[in-house]
């Protein structure tokens, strides 16, 4: 802007200089030309009169004499014959008759014109008066054009030109500084408070107003932009903004984690942190047809990203991808999907033994001495199905923590009722079981205590050699009341001991169907473990037996 202004002002000092010039000139040389003019008339009537007195005498009188040389005169008859010429011989001039200046002191008595020189430098005024004989007396004389006279001063023009020149610089440079000064000192955060022009006054509280709008949209979009980041930053899912071309505009910590990657990555393109076809194809689905999703593994975890196009105006901006941690959902589908199988399994089995012994029976293909023996087959098949059908109930209730309400129940005692209820089980098998310890309780439900360790007692006597030994220990440990049951049985082999807990698995099948297991003893003893917050830690060799600890929480 000082630019603009300091080239205005110096063009218009220029501008007004130039005009100056020429007018003055104009002037001046018209004020020349009319004195000039006025000048030469009064010397023609001198002279006039003075041919009218002596004639020709007069004239040759004046060839010899101090006339002044710039003036000339001519004496014509009155049909254009030169008479005389004080500045040549009148016998070698022509005819002069045809002159404008003469042709109308003919007529008129007196004429004058202008006649220019080739170059246009010089000009020559005539003057021309008729005299009282009929005669013509006409006086010229040489006179410089504007363009000779502006030629003559050429150097003094430049000189006072440049001097003009440099004062309007000057000049220029320090009115534009000057007018520029109260713009460039202007207080835009406090318009209204600069002492400027009165002409900034509107634009100032236009200024203002405007920015009293802009920190108040400011003020909200920080607060939008803040709720936006605390919601995000305590996200489980991971969300990562995307523009049109893939490059981050925002990516949460929960995204940063599963993509191992921090916030410096925020405006690079999301493929130098993800390279995964599928994600690419997903982005790509996304920005196409609005939706896009796949699943995968990241540091041990099953997430499933969504991928949604973001859109403004029917034009598509970016794309949003959500990441959930959908590991427990696989696996519990998967567990789903197996248990389901297996109860099918385990259900079908006895049901068919029931069936077909009944079909037998139905159609009298049994012998009336092997009735007995299908019979009981069909009650022992029938109460294993009774069996797994409560376990399946059971282990449902505990999934869905459906209890009655806690008391607080002596561990010892639980012991010593389900020691009890095996006894039996246990001479069949001439397993010794014993029970020791002190008399330590916990808040809990007391008949999932006792079912608990109802099915840890009956496993160590089902899994246990002959003549071998059970030992059920209660006693409080430094983490809490904590129950061990010690066999001397025939072990679980290493590779087994991470899934026995799992439902429907047996090491032998054959031994367990042998033994009339249901295969979910022990998972109903995991899932009341953990419905008391308790922890379950096994050891075990093969041929040397099982030693299982429960560990109760401090109450």
């Amino acid at each position: 802007m000082t630019k603009r202004i300091f080239y205005s002002i110096l063009l218009i000092a220029t501008a007004v200089l130039l005009g100056s010039f020429v007018i003055v000139m104009g002037y001046l040389y018209s004020y020349y030309q009319t004195v000039e003019e006025n000048h030469l008339k009064d010397e023609l009537r001198l002279a006039a009169y003075a041919v009218e007195q002596n004639g020709q005498i007069y004239l040759e009188g004046l060839t010899d004499g101090d006339f002044r040389s710039e003036y000339r005169l001519t004496w014509i008859a009155s049909d254009g014959t030169v008479l005389f010429d004080t500045k040549g011989s009148s016998g070698n001039m022509e005819n002069h008759g045809d002159r404008v200046e003469v042709q109308e002191a003919f007529v008129k008595g007196e004429g004058s014109s202008v006649r220019y020189s080739s170059t246009l430098t010089e000009k020559t005024l005539y003057c021309a008066k008729k005299l009282a004989d009929g005669t013509v007396l006409r006086i010229s004389i040489g006179q410089a054009t504007v363009l000779a006279l502006m030629l003559f001063m050429l150097r003094p023009i430049l000189f006072v030109g440049i001097l003009a020149v440099i004062l309007s610089v000057l000049l220029a440079h320090w009115m534009a500084k000057k007018i520029v000064r109260p713009l460039n000192t202007l207080d835009l955060d406090h318009p209204l408070e600069n002492d400027a022009y009165e002409e900034l006054a509107p634009l100032l509280g236009r200024i203002h107003q405007q920015s009293q709008q802009i920190a108040l949209q400011l003020q909200a979009l920080r607060q939008k932009t803040d709720e936006f980041e605390q919601i995000t930053y305590h996200m489980r899912e991971g969300l990562v903004l995307l523009d049109h071309s893939g490059t981050i505009l925002s990516i949460n910590p929960a995204a940063q984690q599963i993509f191992s990657t921090d916030a410096d990555c925020i405006g690079q393109s999301f493929l130098l942190i993800e390279r995964s076809h599928d994600m690419s194809t997903a982005i790509q689905s996304a920005m196409q047809s609005g939706h896009g999703e796949v699943r995968g593994m990241r540091s041990g975890r099953e997430y499933q990203f969504d991928v949604s196009r973001i859109e403004s105006d029917s034009e598509m901006i970016g794309t949003v991808l959500l990441a959930f941690d959908v590991t427990e959902q696989a696996a519990a589908e998967r567990s789903r999907r197996e248990f389901t199988a297996n109860v099918s399994h385990e259900l079908k089995t006895p049901l068919q033994s029931i069936l077909g012994s009944a079909e037998l029976l139905e159609h009298g293909l049994v012998k009336p001495e092997d009735i007995p023996q299908f019979s009981g087959l069909i009650r022992t098949e029938a109460a294993r199905l009774v069996a797994l059908v409560e376990d399946i109930i059971h282990l449902s209730q505990l999934d869905e923590g459906i209890a009655p309400d806690n008391e607080m129940v002596n561990l010892y005692k639980i012991a010593m009722e389900a020691a009890a209820a095996l006894e039996s089980n246990a001479q069949a098998k001439h397993v010794q079981l014993t029970v020791n310890g002190e008399s330590v309780s916990v808040r809990g439900v007391r008949g999932f205590l006792y079912e608990m360790l109802y099915n840890l007692c009956d496993n160590a006597i089902k899994y246990n050699v002959e003549h071998g030994r059970v030992e059920i220990t209660v006693f409080q440990s430094e983490k809490g009341p904590a129950v061990s049951v010690k066999d001397t049985g025939i072990g679980i082999p290493a590779e087994y001991q991470t899934q026995i807990f799992e439902r429907f698995f047996r090491v032998d099948k054959s031994r367990s169907k042998a033994s009339g297991g249901t295969g979910l003893g022990l998972s109903i003893v995991k899932h009341i473990a953990q419905y008391h917050h308790a922890s379950i830690h096994l050891e075990s060799q093969v041929g040397k037996g099982t030693v299982i600890l429960l560990t109760f929480p401090a109450e």
